[in-house]
């Protein structure tokens, strides 16, 4: 199978989750041009068994299409081995009661769409609807849809408000930027510290580790009172109303009721390895199973438990499951929490 380049590694990371979940025995082959040998290693570690230039010659094209033919068996193996089987396909109950509860929800709702919908308009200039890149079952994007709640230029006076990051920690100005070039770990025999050397500087482990938790701590963006946001946009965030939209989505089948949510393309990228797969190949959804489960634990739930219980849900989804979580989001909505 021939995969090409799209410029973008978060991207194709993501097409290449794609194909090892839709066809776990495929071989593989991305076309691209001045990759090195890091970008490999990781394209490697995401399913990629090989490459090849745009301008490979035939000579070595019939040489690796050879190769494949004489090693099927041991390859389809390896790939048992290695990746989990199938694709998520949505059962016939739950694509049925996905329709019936969607439409029902839009003429019952229909009141508060439109009322929402003029007092959007009549705020602040630009769409009513505001449309995201989302990844759902099986890797597959599509357009998240949300009532906006920012005005229209949000995205462009982000920095404008990074003071007022109420997560942000003081950041001292580095003596080494850690981002810009390869550190090669070495140990101290004097002193037992482990050091990192580049061609200019040497930083000591610790140090690197602190700046670099630092830098990523402060990429969490959260404002108090976050100027960003309209009037109308703080009351639906507040009683979830900025959701109803994707009833939309769920009609038209790219996410069901209950299911994982789906996720930016940013933090999808991180998940393409074998170990979070499976929370891909199975349902994505409006509200979901550590949404409500948070709520016994006084809603404090880690990144690493949120993604079990998603693929738990993946393993063990059922009717009555589905009814459950679905009965949980209503007492959360009535008790005027978020989920």
């Amino acid at each position: 199978m021939i995969l090409f380049e799209k410029g973008s590694q978060e991207t194709d990371n993501l097409q290449i989750g794609y194909l090892k979940s839709s066809f776990p025995y495929a071989y593989i082959v991305l076309v691209t041009e001045n990759i090195n040998k890091d970008e490999i290693s990781a394209y490697q570690r995401m399913g990629i068994n090989d490459t090849i230039p745009p301008t490979v010659s035939e000579e070595r094209l019939r040489n690796g299409i050879d190769f494949v033919f004489r090693n099927q068996a041991l390859i389809v193996s390896s790939s048992k081995d290695m990746m989990p089987l199938g694709s998520y396909v949505c059962p016939l109950w739950k694509r049925v009661f996905d329709i019936i509860f969607s439409l029902l929800a839009i003429i019952v709702l229909s009141p508060i769409l439109i009322i929402v919908a003029i007092a959007i308009l009549i705020e602040s200039r630009g769409p009513v609807v505001y449309k995201s890149k989302r990844v759902g079952s099986n890797y597959i994007v599509f357009d998240f849809l949300k009532f906006r709640s920012m005005y229209k230029d949000a995205d462009q006076r982000l920095k404008e408000f990074m003071s007022m990051n109420q997560y942000k920690e003081v950041e001292q100005e580095s003596y080494y930027n850690y981002s810009d070039e390869v550190l090669i770990p070495v140990s101290g025999e004097g002193t037992g510290e482990n050091f990192f050397v580049s061609d200019d500087d040497v930083v000591t482990e610790v140090s690197f580790l602190r700046e670099k938790n630092l830098k990523d701590k402060n990429n969490f963006v959260k404002y108090e009172n976050d100027p960003r946001i309209t009037k109308v946009g703080k009351f639906i965030r507040k009683y979830s109303i900025d959701e109803l939209p994707q009833l939309i989505n769920i009609l038209k089948g790219d996410m069901s009721i209950v299911g994982n949510r789906p996720l930016p393309l940013y933090e999808a990228e991180k998940l393409t390895s074998d170990q979070y797969i499976d929370r891909f190949l199975g349902p994505s959804g409006l509200t979901g199973l550590w949404q409500v489960e948070k709520r016994g634990d006084a809603g404090k739930l880690s990144p690493e438990e949120r993604k079990q219980l998603d693929i738990f849900y993946v393993k063990n989804y059922s009717f009555w499951m589905d009814m459950r979580i679905i009965f949980k989001t209503f007492t959360a909505f009535i008790q005027k929490e978020n989920v």
